[in-house]
C-alpha cells in the first residue's frame, strides 16, 4: 500500500475493461467540503493510472467530473460523477461528489453506490470550514462501518500544517480514539517561494523509511536525511502502535512492547485488514502533477491504498432486500452469477442520448437487451410519503461506461459495478431493478427533507403546457427535491435544500427541458376565524322578468375550539326555509367559508346557525339561497371581528452545543417558544421549539449561515394559532 512495487499500466484514456470480477472492483466516492479539491484529486489519478493524458483544471471547466454548463459558470460540483481508472488489474470506479451543502443528495447517492469513502481535507481552508461541512456525513459512513481514508490537500498554500492537520483530523473523526486517524506519509516541502509557501516535493513513507521524490519531474526514491530521521521515528513509532492496537494477532503488541521488530509486510497486511473493516483511517498528501510531470504527487500511494486496502463489493455489507409486499430474504451475497439486483443511484437528462440512469449492480449481471423488473417505493424521507409504489416492466438498452459526460459501450455490468442505461422507461433514482420472474426490493437509502420552497409559475402559455411534466421530471431525478400543489393558496412551490440548489432546478428547467419560469414569494396558508359571535342577514331578491331570485337566511355565528371546522347547525321552525333549501344555504355558507371573508384565506373553526328565513314559492332556488347563505356570513363578518389564524411549526434544530445560546436567540427573534433541549451524542444539543411559518421560509439559509453549516434541522406542521394583532395588518389583503 504505497510501499509496493511502483511500475503500473494504465487502461489509457479510461477504456473499460470487460469482465471484470467483482473481486478486482473498488467502488470509492471523493467526500469533502466547498473547495477541498476533490475534483482536482479526480484528475490527478486518472492521470496517474494513464486513463487522462493530461489533468484538467477546474478554473478552465476542462475536468471529466465537472462536465455540465452550470458547473463550468460556477466553477463547482453541483452532481455526482463516475470517472473509472484501471490500476494494477483493479477496475476504480471514482465518484466525484459535490461539496457544497446544497448538494448533499447527490453525496449520499455516491455513497450509496460505493464501498468506501475518501474524505478531502483541504489545508488552506480553515479547520472549521472542515469540520462544518464533513463531520455529519463521516459520522453516516461510521454508522454503517464504510471505510474511510482521509487526503490532505493544498499543502502548497497550507494555512495550518499538515501535522497541524492530521491532529484536527484525528480529534474530529477519531472520536474516542483519536489513533485511528494517522498519516500514513509525512510530506516533503521544497524550498520557500516569495509568497512564503513551500512547495510539496515528496513524501516520507511512514513504514518502508524511504523518501518518494517527485522534484525531479519523475518519481525517484531514496533513504530518509540526517534531519528527517527523528519526526520520522516518532511519527512511525505511533503508526505502528495503531496498526497493532487494530490486529487480530493478539500477541503482536506484547512481541513489539517487548523489542521485538515487527515485520512490515505483517504491519501492511494488519494495516489493510484494518482500513478495510473501517477501524482504521490512514491519512495521507496529494496534489496534482506539476507542469510537465506524468503523475500528480502522492496518487501512486492513494491508488496502492485503494486497491489494497479498501474493500471489494464482495466485502462491503450489501443493502437489505425484501419481496415487493416487504417480506424479508436472505442478504446478497454479490454473486455475479445469481438473481439480479440493481438499483438506480442518479438519473439525469443528456441533450443528446435523452435520459441517462447510472445504475450500480447489486447482484447478478445486467446485460444489453435484458428485460427487467422495475419497483420503486419512493424514498425514506418525511418528503416522500406521498411518492407512490410504482412497478413496471422495461427493456434495457445499451450498457456505457461514463467516464466524466463521455459515454463508453459495455457488453455487461457485473456485480459490484456501475453503468449506464439509457431510456430506462419510467425509472426513477432510486428505483430497483431485477429479474422478471423473481422481482425484489431494495431498502431505500435516506434523503435529506428539502426545506427552503420556491413558488414558481409558466412565464408563458408555451411554458404553461410543459411546466409540469418537466418538474415531475426533475423531481424524479433529484430525489431532494419535492413538488408540491399547496390546496390552499393554489401555488405550485418545488423544495429544495437551499438558493445554490434552486438555482440548478431553474437552470435545469430552461437548459434541459426549455422551460421559462418565473419566481413569485411563497405564501403561508392563513386561515380566518371569528373572535366573537356575530348575526348575519342574507337577502338574495332580483326580479328581471320571468322567474326572479328569493331568498332570505338569518344566521348566528359563533366561534369555536381550534380544530372544529366549520359546523352547520339547523334550527328553523315553521317552515320558514323549506327543507330542500336549507342544504342551499349550507353550501352557501360553505363556499364562502372556503373563500374567506376578510383577507382570502379559509375560515374555519365556527359554528354557523340558520334560525329564520324566508322563500317564495316561484322565484326562490337552490342557486338563490346558496346566494344568500354567502351574503349572510359575509355580513356577520362584517359585524364581527376577523381573527388571523398563522400555521405553527414543531422546530428541531441540532447544532453543536457552542451555538445553542445563538440559535435560542434567533428562534425567539422568530417569535418562537423553546420547548425544550436534550443532548444529542458528543457535543450537540438538540433544541425544540415551536415557531410560525412565516418566520421560517428562510430558515435553512439562515441557520447554514448562523452555525457555519455545522446545524440541521427539521420541521412538521403542529397546528394553526391567532397571529399578534400588531402582524394582522399584513393580512388584510390576500398575500402576495
Amino acid at each position: 500500500m504505497g510501499d509496493k512495487a511502483h511500475a503500473r499500466t494504465g487502461a489509457a484514456g479510461g477504456t473499460p475493461a470487460a469482465g471484470h470480477h467483482p473481486r478486482a472492483l473498488r467502488n470509492v466516492a471523493l467526500v469533502g467540503h466547498s473547495g477541498s479539491g476533490k475534483t482536482t484529486l479526480v484528475e490527478a489519478l486518472a492521470q496517474t493510472a494513464g486513463a487522462l493524458g493530461r489533468a484538467g483544471r477546474v478554473e478552465d471547466g476542462t475536468t471529466a467530473s465537472d462536465h455540465a454548463e452550470i458547473e463550468h459558470r460556477q466553477n463547482r460540483s453541483v452532481q455526482l460523477s463516475l470517472v473509472p481508472v484501471d490500476w494494477d488489474g483493479h477496475r476504480i470506479n471514482l465518484l466525484d461528489t459535490p461539496g457544497y451543502a446544497d448538494f448533499v443528495g447527490e453525496v449520499r447517492a455516491g455513497l450509496r453506490a460505493a464501498d468506501a469513502a475518501l474524505f478531502v481535507v483541504s489545508a488552506a481552508q480553515e479547520p472549521e470550514a472542515v469540520a462544518a461541512t464533513t463531520r455529519a456525513l463521516w459520522e453516516e459512513c461510521a454508522a454503517v462501518a464504510m471505510p474511510r481514508a482521509l487526503v490532505v490537500a493544498h499543502l502548497d498554500t497550507a494555512r495550518t500544517p499538515f501535522d497541524a492537520m492530521t491532529r484536527i483530523c484525528g480529534e474530529l473523526f477519531g472520536g474516542d480514539d483519536p489513533d485511528a486517524v494517522l498519516p500514513l506519509y509525512l510530506p516533503v516541502l521544497g524550498p520557500e517561494a516569495a509568497d512564503g509557501h513551500a512547495p510539496l516535493t515528496g513524501l516520507t513513507g511512514l513504514l518502508s523509511e524511504r523518501v518518494f521524490d517527485y522534484s525531479g519531474g519523475e518519481r525517484a526514491e531514496h533513504p530518509p536525511s540526517g534531519d528527517e530521521q527523528a519526526p520520522l521515528a516518532e511519527a512511525r513509532a505511533r503508526l505502528i502502535e495503531g496498526i497493532i492496537a487494530e490486529s487480530e494477532d493478539e500477541t503482536l503488541m506484547d512481541r513489539y512492547l517487548g523489542g521485538e521488530a515487527i515485520d512490515t509486510g505483517t504491519l501492511i497486511t494488519d494495516l489493510e485488514r484494518a482500513v478495510a473493516r473501517g477501524s482504521f483511517h490512514p491519512v495521507l498528501a496529494a496534489a496534482p502533477a506539476a507542469e510537465g510531470a506524468r503523475q500528480g504527487i502522492g496518487t501512486v500511494e492513494l491508488l496502492d491504498l485503494i486497491t489494497g486496502g479498501f474493500p471489494t463489493p464482495l466485502e462491503h455489507p450489501l443493502p437489505a432486500v425484501t419481496t415487493p409486499d416487504g417480506a424479508p430474504l436472505p442478504a446478497l451475497d454479490g454473486d455475479p452469477e445469481g438473481p439480479l439486483v440493481a438499483e438506480v443511484v442518479k438519473t439525469s437528462s443528456d441533450p443528446y442520448v435523452g435520459r441517462l440512469s447510472l445504475v450500480r449492480v447489486f447482484n447478478g449481471t445486467l446485460r444489453p437487451d435484458d428485460t427487467v423488473h422495475v419497483h420503486g417505493h419512493g424514498l425514506d424521507s418525511p418528503a416522500h410519503e406521498d411518492r407512490p409504489s410504482h412497478e413496471a416492466r422495461t427493456r434495457v438498452g445499451a450498457l456505457t461506461s461514463p467516464f466524466g459526460k463521455q459515454q463508453r459501450p459495455l457488453d455487461a455490468c457485473v456485480a459490484g459495478d456501475l453503468a449506464c442505461v439509457a431510456r430506462l422507461g419510467a425509472a426513477e433514482t432510486g428505483d430497483t431493478l431485477s429479474g422478471t420472474g423473481h422481482p425484489l426490493l431494495l431498502a431505500p437509502w435516506t434523503t435529506p427533507d428539502p426545506l427552503l420552497p420556491l413558488a414558481v409559475q409558466a412565464h408563458s402559455k408555451a411554458d404553461e403546457d410543459k411546466l409540469s411534466h418537466s418538474l415531475a421530471r426533475l423531481v424524479a431525478e433529484d430525489p431532494a427535491m419535492r413538488l408540491e400543489q399547496n390546496p390552499d393558496t393554489g401555488q405550485l412551490v418545488l423544495w429544495c435544500l437551499g438558493e445554490a440548489h434552486l438555482d440548478v432546478a431553474l437552470d435545469r428547467l430552461r437548459d434541459h427541458y426549455g422551460v421559462q419560469v418565473d419566481t413569485v414569494p411563497h405564501r403561508v396558508a392563513l386561515r380566518e376565524t371569528f373572535a366573537g359571535p356575530a348575526t348575519g342577514h342574507g337577502r338574495h331578491v332580483k326580479q328581471s322578468g320571468g322567474h326572479g331570485q328569493y331568498a332570505v337566511c338569518e344566521i348566528d355565528v359563533e366561534p369555536l375550539p381550534a380544530g372544529s371546522g366549520v359546523e352547520f347547525v339547523d334550527r328553523v321552525v315553521g317552515g320558514s326555509v323549506p327543507r330542500p333549501f336549507i342544504a342551499s344555504v349550507e353550501k352557501g355558507v360553505r363556499a364562502q367559508a372556503a373563500r374567506g371573508v376578510a383577507a382570502g384565506h379559509p375560515l374555519v373553526d365556527i359554528r354557523v346557525v340558520l334560525r329564520d328565513g324566508k322563500a317564495h314559492s316561484v322565484d326562490s332556488s337552490d342557486a338563490a339561497f346558496q346566494t344568500a347563505g354567502a351574503l349572510a356570513l359575509r355580513e356577520a363578518a362584517a359585524e364581527a371581528h376577523v381573527r388571523f389564524l398563522e400555521p405553527v411549526a414543531e422546530v428541531s434544530v441540532l447544532v453543536p452545543d457552542d451555538y445553542v445560546g445563538p440559535v435560542m436567540s434567533d428562534l425567539s427573534g422568530r417569535r418562537g417558544r423553546v420547548t425544550g433541549t436534550e443532548q444529542s451524542g458528543s457535543g450537540r444539543t438538540l433544541v425544540r421549539a415551536d415557531v410560525p411559518e412565516l418566520e421560517i421560509g428562510r430558515y435553512a439559509v439562515d441557520l447554514r449561515a448562523l452555525t457555519h453549516g455545522s446545524g440541521r434541522f427539521d420541521r412538521a406542521y403542529a397546528r394553526h394559532e391567532p397571529m399578534p394583532p400588531q402582524l394582522a395588518d399584513r393580512v388584510h389583503a390576500p398575500q402576495g
